[in-house]
């Protein structure tokens, strides 16, 4: 029987719909079964993320916009007077993060690229959301918590916030590109630093040496290149970072107080000219990685997996792969990686940043200028 004519304009957009429905929704094999990948909103650049309430996120993009997405539904609206980020290079508004107490004081912390004179740093910025269940959420109250010493680079900034559970949080920072920095403790590039929620520094952090001039407050570690994931191990409330290398040499590392992780002076990358760098991998003094890979996959987001949904990946670490565009779930026992899964290779493109969200779904935001967050569950 033939359709009629006039019936077939319907048809055509029934099954646009259908392809378009379908196409947000794809299945992939790992070691544990089928998993199901959904694609719930799209972004310019998406950079870090963090989940308001079972049903909302917060989502960055580098280009200075912030959102409050329905993680149900897709639908986003666009959050008034986000921090002013200076966007050049690799630099924006990049990760955001949730006071613990955020039901109660609302308040909400950002790490950005900010001018200043000299050039721009990684700055340390919270401010407090008001209008959650509005169409006019609003951020209020901006305060600047830390500024790193401002450079003319504009690249490694890092950066990503981690609250441990004794309310303290931890910020990582890039070297800027300047190498010489991450050994330098007048100055908070290449490291960790922790700090109390107000932005002051705890009375029980170490105490680091001056290397030129006096040590600034907040230091927690030095020696890191450009670490772009921190998570806390839900077992041990320990923070786990991972950092950028050269030419290889991306590294796992467990940052502790008063520790040195070795850049520039050591790694397991070489420079992207081929030469050595510094004095090879190890040095008196110097920490070694818990995990680098070589070469390179270029990480960015860490999380550890504390949901339900997946009983075969409690406690894994996920890692974000910007480099070959793949997830990576690496097994952790006792404090040290055992093994080490690729998922979605080449599926999604770069990923930018991973979370352990609600309801036990891990959570995915693929960087580009249609960067995706994507939702991973169990196939049913």
């Amino acid at each position: 029987m033939r359709t009629p004519v006039r019936f077939l304009p319907a048809i055509c957009l029934l099954l646009l719909s259908v392809q378009s429905a379908m196409s947000k929704t794809a299945q992939h094999q790992t070691q544990h079964g089928p998993i199901t990948v959904e694609d719930i909103a799209e972004f310019n650049r998406p950079w870090g993320m963090a989940f308001v309430t079972p049903s909302s996120a917060l989502v960055t993009e580098r280009i200075g916009s912030l959102w409050l997405v329905n993680i149900k539904t897709g639908k986003k609206v666009k959050v008034s007077k986000p921090p002013r980020a200076q966007v050049e290079g690799q630099g924006g508004l990049l990760d955001v993060a949730l006071h613990p107490d955020f039901k109660n004081n609302g308040w909400v912390y950002f790490t950005l690229a900010r001018q200043v004179k000299g050039g721009s740093g990684t700055a340390v910025v919270r401010a407090k959301l008001t209008g959650l269940n509005s169409e006019e959420p609003t951020l209020t109250d901006h305060q600047l918590l830390y500024q790193v010493k401002p450079s003319s680079a504009s690249h490694h900034f890092g950066s990503r916030i981690a609250f441990a559970p004794d309310g303290t949080f931890y910020v990582t920072f890039g070297d800027h590109g300047e190498r010489p920095r991450a050994q330098d403790t007048s100055n908070a590039s290449g490291s960790v630093i922790r700090l109390l929620a107000d932005g002051t520094n705890p009375a029980d952090n170490p105490a680091f040496a001056p290397t030129s001039g006096s040590a600034r407050d907040g230091l927690w570690s030095i020696g890191h290149r450009n670490p772009q994931g921190a998570a806390i191990h839900p077992l041990t409330g320990k923070l786990w970072t991972v950092e950028h290398g050269a030419r290889g040499g991306d590294e796992i590392n467990r940052p502790e107080a008063g520790k040195n992780y070795g850049w520039p002076t050591i790694s397991y990358g070489k420079h992207y000219t081929g030469g050595k760098i510094g004095k090879g991998s190890a040095a008196d003094g110097m920490e070694q990685p818990v995990y680098y890979w070589d070469p390179s996959i270029a990480p960015s987001g860490l999380a550890f997996y504390s949901g339900t949904l997946f009983p075969h990946w409690q406690n894994s670490l996920f890692v974000g792969a910007l480099k070959h565009k793949k997830l990576i779930r690496l097994t952790v026992i006792g404090g040290e990686v055992t093994g080490e899964e690729i998922l979605l290779e080449n599926a999604y493109g770069r990923i930018r940043d991973v979370s352990s969200g609600p309801n036990g779904a891990l959570w995915l935001l693929t960087d580009s200028s249609k960067g995706k967050l994507l939702r991973i569950s169990p196939t049913k």
